[in-house]
C-alpha cells in the first residue's frame, strides 16, 4: 500500500472473502499495519470460523456487535494516524464516512497492495478446464 505503519486496517468480511488467499493478505499487511481485523453483521461464530480455517490472527473482530460499532470501538481501543476499512460495496463506503475511516474498495485494496482476487483465479483457471480428454 503506502508503507505507512501507523495504521489500523479493517476488513468487511465479504471483502475479505473475495481474495484468494486471506491469510497471505494478512501475513503481508501486518509488515504495513500496526492493527488488523475483521468486522462483520453475521454472527461471532462465523467471523471465528472463517479466520480459523485460514489460520488468520487477528488483533480485533466485530464479536456480537454491527459494524457501525465495532469500527467506532476499535478506532477508541486503537490510536493509530490512519483508519482503513476495506469492503465490497457502496454500502461499505457509506459506513465508512459515517464513522470517519478511509475507505478502500477491496479489489483497489488488492491492485495496490499486489493481492490476487478469487474471482481473477477462477476466471483463469475456467479458460484451462475448456478441454477435457477424458470426458465422453
Amino acid at each position: 500500500m503506502n508503507g505507512d505503519t501507523d495504521m489500523t486496517l479493517a476488513f468487511e468480511l465479504e471483502a475479505l472473502k473475495e481474495l484468494a488467499s486471506p491469510e497471505n493478505v494478512f501475513e503481508d499487511a501486518r509488515g504495513w499495519t500496526e492493527y488488523i481485523g475483521v468486522v462483520s453483521e453475521k454472527p461471532t461464530y462465523v467471523v471465528t470460523n472463517f479466520t480459523r480455517k485460514n489460520r488468520i490472527r487477528q488483533d480485533f473482530f466485530s464479536g456480537p456487535r454491527g459494524k457501525a460499532e465495532s469500527l467506532e470501538g476499535v478506532k477508541d481501543q486503537f490510536d493509530t494516524e490512519r483508519y482503513v476499512y476495506i469492503g465490497a460495496d457502496e454500502e461499505d463506503e457509506q459506513l465508512a464516512d459515517e464513522v470517519d475511516w478511509e475507505y478502500l474498495d477491496v479489489e483497489d485494496a488488492a491492485d495496490a497492495a499486489d493481492w490476487i482476487v478469487a474471482s481473477r483465479v477462477d476466471e483463469g483457471e475456467d479458460e484451462d478446464e475448456q478441454v477435457r480428454d477424458d470426458w465422453p
